[in-house]
Parts: C-alpha cells; structure tokens; sequence
C-alpha cells in the first residue's frame, strides 16, 4: 500500500505545485507559507483544546499532528517542511518526518515555533495561517487571489486524495457495523459510541466531525450529540452519522435502522433508501448541484405521499413548503480534507458566489458537478415538533395526515448518506463500495 501512495503522492504534490504556481502568479508573490497552526489554549487554563491541523498544510502532506511547523514552496524549487519536534517531556515529542511522503521535501527540524518562523524565506510571501495568537511575526494575510485559486482546485481531487478517502470510508463503515450491532444489542447511545470508536480504532479527537447517535425520537435532532448513557425502554429506531478520517480526509456516513419487528417504519426506510440511491446515480458532470436537491424534494414528497403521510401532489408539497418541513436541511456538501469542504458556493477560480436558490437556505453547495468532485447524497424524512407545528397552521395541514405522523414521531427521523465522486462516466460511491468490502 504505502508503494501504491508514494507514486499517487508524487503525482499530487507535482498537481499541488503547478496550482501554487499560477495562484502565487495571481497576487504577485515569491513564496507560499503554510502555517500547520498551533493548538487553542482553553480560556483562564493552562490544557489545549485538540489541535486540528490547517486543512492547506494537511493538503501538501499526511501529517495531522504537526503543530508548529510549515509548508514552504518556492516556484521552481523542492517543496519544504519546516518540523518542529520541539524539546519536552510533558508531552509525547512528534516523531521525525518518515514513509512513503519524505522524498517529495526538503526538511528542516527545529525546537521552536519561533526557530521555524526565523526560517521562513523573505521575500513577498503568501502566507496561509489560521488566526492563531501563538504564532508571532508572519502576518496571516490569506490573500484573497491566492486563496479563492486554491479552493476552487481543491474541489478537484487528486487519485492520490480518492485512495485516502476510501481508506476513510472502510475505517468508516466498519465502525457503523459495529455500532449497528450494539444497537441490535440493545446498548444505550454512549455504548453504541464506544462500540464505534473501537472498530474504528480512533478516538473523538480523530474523528472528522462529532458523531451522531440517535435513539428513537433523538433522530429528529439533526445535531444530536448528546450520548444518553442508558438505553430507553424499548428502542424502535437508531440514525447514526459518523465518519473516520485517514491521513486528514474524512468520511461522512449516515444510516438509518428500525428495530425489529417495527414493520412500517423499515418500509419508510426502504423507500429513503431506494430514493437516496436514485440521487446518487445523478451524481454525474454537468449535474447542477441545486437542481438535484430540488429533485430530492420532489421525489420525497412522493414518499411521503405513498405511505400516506400527505395526500397532495409532489409539486404542491414541494411549493408549499411542506416538504421542508420533513426535509429541512441540504441534499448534501463537497467532502475532502473537511466534512464541510470549501468552495461550494464558488462560482470560480477568481472567487464569486453561487447563490441558493429560494426556500432552500440550508444547502451547502450550488456549483454543477464535475469529474473529481467527491459530494455526499444524504436526503432524510424528519419528525421534528417544533416545523410539524409550524406546519399545523399552514393551508396545506389539511392534506396531511396527522395521525399517521404522530404515529411516526417516536421514531425520530431518517438520514441515509453516502460519499460519492463524480467521475467521467459512473459515479463511484465511496460508502456503497466500503460496505460492500466489509462484508
């Protein structure tokens, strides 16, 4: 494996250094500096919140906890890591720079954040740093020319980028596994987390983003993150969305599962299911990225029409806002080395916007699809009380049926979600496939 990456690798970092060309040509600078950052101190404390890494230093190498250091790169020169392995013995020390990666830099250890900074090159610098008080004498400019570039590039992932991803999304899927299996089991929410953390083999801290572990109505908290440490009663349903990360890329997987013997809500599943999957085959180039989630929120609405939750015409559903009401949130986002990766409201290389369309404020992306994007498809059908009595008061609460959805509301919610790349021809879904390797 690491054979197969060091030759993807020295692909990408030649890809990275011929997009730092023309975006440094862009602003008229000589070098661009990136800044790993340095770790949060918690207010009135002497502890760190976990340090996560600037996603622009984890672009250019697979080092997630290098705080400190940099990235160098000079037009027409070997890229360069500034390493800070610094002198301590509170601390576990990061080890020297090693693997398939090491050969595509020159590398420089130091002891300090301030000896690496002494050995940033002068000259006109674009420099890429988060806002971090720890890191003294570089102005953390982020110039716009320089940054909206390489956003918009990095919407286009490298082969060596999809490898890291679907090493993402195995770690990923076989964790839900096992957190479907603690759920059959009958665990509480926290155990069904720890079950998860354990076949993924990573802590919290690693994890892409904070996991979702939802039982029964807690479904229909699209944030729930709450972790009850004791199982309810009687559990009828489990929606569960967590990723891993590999190297710095992340995952982004939700499922949604019915207890047994809970018939009509596995049917309701079924049918998100057989939808999602439909989505997922759209995910193709010249795809506009809005136009499918408008389409998501007509199909949905045939859902909930055949199993009898509304009695009105998909078109009216959707026109009425009755479908936002049940599917309130974005049909998904671009995913890389951030859940919620950038550049998808772009509307080019030079920057620009992408507006939403109207109704639709909680869409994440608004660009038409193109080979090497990788998006997540993740509709869902909610019960949520507080949009089901706003609901209530509208016309249309006369062509929904009520008592249906009270019958649905103890099962929270539904979110089925994969990551899919757009490629020439067929997509390929990263979740589907890492599934299907986990047996």
């Amino acid at each position: 494996m690491s054979h197969h990456l060091a030759s993807l690798y020295a692909q990408h970092i030649a890809t990275l250094r011929e997009r730092a060309d023309k975006a440094l040509a862009l602003g008229g600078f000589d070098h661009l500096l990136i800044a790993a950052s340095t770790p949060l101190r918690k207010f009135l404390d002497d502890q760190d919140y976990p340090f996560v890494a600037n996603p622009h230093f984890r672009h250019w190498l697979p080092l997630t906890d290098a705080p400190g250091s940099w990235v160098v790169y000079t037009p027409g020169s070997k890229p360069k890591l500034i390493f800070v392995q610094p002198r301590d013995y509170w601390h576990v020390v990061p080890a020297a720079p090693s693997g398939y990666w090491v050969d595509q830099f020159d590398i420089t250890i130091v002891r300090t954040n301030a000896e690496a900074v002494a050995a940033l090159p002068k000259g006109k610098r674009a420099t890429i740093v988060p806002a971090c008080p720890e890191i003294d004498g570089v102005e953390a400019n982020n110039p716009q020319a320089v940054i909206d570039y390489l956003h918009w590039h990095r919407s286009y992932k490298t082969p060596y980028e999809l490898e890291l991803m679907r090493e993402a999304s195995r770690a990923g899927t076989r964790a839900h596994r096992a957190a479907e299996k603690a759920f059959r089991a009958g665990e509480s929410e926290f155990g069904i987390h720890m079950a998860y953390l354990a076949a993924a083999r990573q802590i919290d801290a690693e994890l892409p983003y904070a996991s979702i572990v939802g039982l029964n109505e807690h479904g229909a908290v699209l944030h729930y993150t709450n972790f009850d440490r004791t199982p309810p009663k009687q559990s009828c349903s489990f929606l569960i969305d967590a990723g891993a990360s590999a190297s710095g890329y992340a995952s982004d997987i939700t499922r949604t599962y019915a207890a047994t013997g809970h018939a009509e809500f596995q049917a309701l599943i079924d049918s998100v299911e057989k939808a999602q999957l439909g989505f997922v085959a759209k995910v193709k180039a010249g795809q506009s990225y809005p136009q499918l989630h408008i389409h998501a929120h007509h199909v949905l609405a045939d859902v909930l029409r055949e199993h009898g939750v509304i009695r009105m015409s998909a078109e009216s559903a959707v026109q009425s806002g009755v479908t936002a009401a049940f599917f309130p949130h974005g049909l998904g986002h671009p995913i890389g080395l951030q859940v919620h990766d950038v550049a998808g409201f772009q509307a080019s290389e030079h920057g620009g916007s992408i507006p939403r369309p109207d109704g639709h404020p909680y869409l994440r992306m608004t660009r038409v699809l193109e080979p090497g994007m990788v998006v997540t498809i993740e509709p869902g059908l909610y019960f949520i009380d507080m949009l089901l009595e706003e609901l209530r008061s509208k016309p249309a609460a006369s062509d929904i049926d009520w008592a249906k959805v009270d019958a649905l509301r103890p099962y929270g919610g539904i979110r089925i979600e994969d990551d899919v790349v757009c490629t020439d021809s067929a997509p390929e879904n990263l979740t589907r496939d890492a599934f299907a390797q986990a047996g």
